[in-house]
């Protein structure tokens, strides 16, 4: 396995001049740049008696200099601390506290509402905005930072060149980044990762989608998230590719007119995006009466399918090679229409404990309703007596997989069976040619008074396809199976549709197609979207 900081000193070495990261419409860094400024900030660690294996917070918005940072600590060999810029200030603390770290990036909006007497290991703190210091302990600290370009100059007096670049690959097994799952205060889950976890990861990534230099990617997950982090930056940027940070959450209009401006060769998004498009710019065309009876034509409706593929990918800048969704299930009914229009999409499976990809398969060969295989660097088990037709946990084990949660030993020694695979939490079934179904989170699994399992995920994807329906979460009520729905009432007050008399033929249609045990005895409808994690599932629990 090549380990992927080879990767990324090639990929500087032979595009030195091209662009590596950039903010949109914003400051661009080349290879070259993108190096120096490493240096630059490996200067200013070892200055400041920062040692290898100590921590390093980055707690900011997506940005050029944020995937500098990033790659400055990993290469100093520095352990990486990833903060969502999201979480409660209170939070923030608490992490930065509990990782111990000594050195801390952020914004300046960020920083003026943390506590500085909470965070005693912290050394100094650094904009991310311009890489100027925003604090520090002590005066030294101050003084290597006035003087870091003087310090620069003199290791470099003929200027800092490609030969210059050489970083460390002894340390396959060496701590790397620790990813928290959450914001909070009680017993952290600092997940601990290696930089064999992202080597491996990486190696899938250019094996099964190469990148190149004349690749350009969008980044639109939150970099803090592992799923952001592994391939909107890592992967591609060792390939050598552009990458164009939109910052904060984009709005649609704004997401559609860089994608158009870029022209990604790829887009990795979560399946929210992809519904919402369906819902807006496919469906009011495919629903409509006429086109309901083109679209059951042969060959009249491939013409269709055609046009709606390339308005679609054109939408996305004409570039596309393939969309790869993950953290959630796609809907069925939204993935039977991209199939139809034979759009290069794929659904994987992973988790920040996998750095994250355990499971994925190219677009071409992908089967409707699963998650791809298992990736070479893991091997995946049901914990089943029969895993073909009886669901059980998901299990995985491999050198993709983290060491266990910093200074959390109860949850690490929970998070492995006895002989060492390490347990998801997720519910499914596997084919004969191993492909993943996900059939649900375990933890949601509803047991009826008859014993039957529930799966209110497959419950959800009915409701989700009913008019109006924008999103839903099925939770059991002293044995009821209650729908929460939030509706587009502002499009259902201009077509005159009355909500009661709705949600009540909403009610019978879902329940023609589920079994009696699964049948929803009452539909609430929520006055607000539900609350989301980083990557865009619904926080299940805050409704039951």
């Amino acid at each position: 396995m090549k380990h992927y900081l080879t990767r990324l000193e090639e990929a500087i070495k032979n595009n030195w001049e091209r662009p590596a990261l950039g903010n949109y419409r914003g400051e661009t860094f080349t290879f070259g740049e993108f190096a120096e400024n490493i240096e630059k900030l490996h200067l200013f660690f070892e200055t400041i008696g920062i040692k290898k294996g100590e921590k390093v917070a980055l707690c900011a918005k997506n940005s050029a200099r944020w995937g500098i940072t990033f790659f400055a600590a990993n290469t100093y060999e520095a352990v990486l601390v990833p903060i969502l810029a999201d979480f409660h200030p209170d939070s923030i603390n608490t992490l930065v506290d509990h990782s111990e770290s000594k050195v801390l990036l952020t914004d300046t909006d960020i920083w003026n509402k943390l506590d500085i007497k909470k965070m005693p290991s912290i050394k100094a703190v650094i904009s991310a905005s311009d890489f100027s210091l925003l604090w520090a302990s002590e005066k030294s600290i101050q003084a290597a930072s006035d003087n870091l370009q003087n310090l620069f100059d003199e290791k470099y007096p003929e200027g800092f060149s490609a030969d210059d670049v050489k970083y460390p690959i002894d340390n396959d097994k060496q701590l790397a980044i620790i990813n928290y799952t959450s914001g909070t205060t009680s017993a952290p889950k600092g997940v601990m990762l290696r930089y064999e976890c992202i080597s491996a990861n990486v190696e899938f990534g250019q094996k099964r989608l190469t990148s190149y230099p004349e690749d350009k990617i969008v980044s639109m997950l939150p970099m803090a998230h592992m799923y952001g982090m592994m391939f909107e930056l890592i992967y591609p940027l060792c390939g050598g590719s552009s990458i164009y940070y939109l910052g904060k959450t984009p709005t649609p209009a704004l997401l559609l007119g860089a994608m158009k401006e870029i022209r990604p060769y790829l887009v990795i998004t979560v399946p929210l995006v992809m519904e919402k498009i369906f819902k807006s710019k496919v469906a009011p065309i495919v629903n409509k009466p006429i086109m309901k009876v083109i679209c059951s034509i042969p060959g009249l409706n491939q013409i269709i399918f055609k046009k709606v593929r390339t308005s679609l990918l054109d939408a996305f800048g004409g570039q596309v090679r393939e969309i790869v969704m993950g953290g959630a299930a796609l809907n069925p009914d939204v993935e039977k229409w991209f199939r139809r229009f034979k759009l290069p999409f794929t659904v994987g499976y992973g988790m920040t404990e996998a750095a994250p990809l355990l499971a994925y398969e190219d677009w071409w060969e992908f089967v409707p309703k699963s998650c791809g295989k298992g990736v070479d660097s893991v091997e995946v088990r049901i914990d089943s007596d029969d895993p073909y037709s009886k669901a059980g946990e998901i299990q995985a084990r491999g050198i993709s997989l983290m060491s266990g949660y910093y200074k959390n030993e109860e949850a690490t020694k929970a998070a492995f069976t006895e002989d060492g695979w390490m347990r998801t939490g997720d519910l499914g079934l596997l084919d004969k040619k191993g492909n993943i179904f996900i059939k649900g989170r375990s933890k949601n699994m509803i047991l009826s008074a008859n014993g039957q399992n529930i799966y209110p995920e497959e419950i959800e994807a009915v409701v989700n396809n009913q008019p109006y329906v924008i999103e839903s979460v099925v939770v059991d009520r002293g044995a009821s199976l209650v729908a929460l729905i939030y509706m587009d009432t502002e499009k259902m007050k201009e077509e005159g549709v009355d909500i009661d008399r709705h949600t009540e033929f909403l009610k019978t249609e879902v329940n023609k197609s589920m079994p009696a045990y699964s049948k929803i005895s009452k539909v609430e409808v929520m006055t607000q979207p539900f609350e989301k994690t980083p990557k865009m599932s619904i926080k299940r629990f805050m409704y039951k």
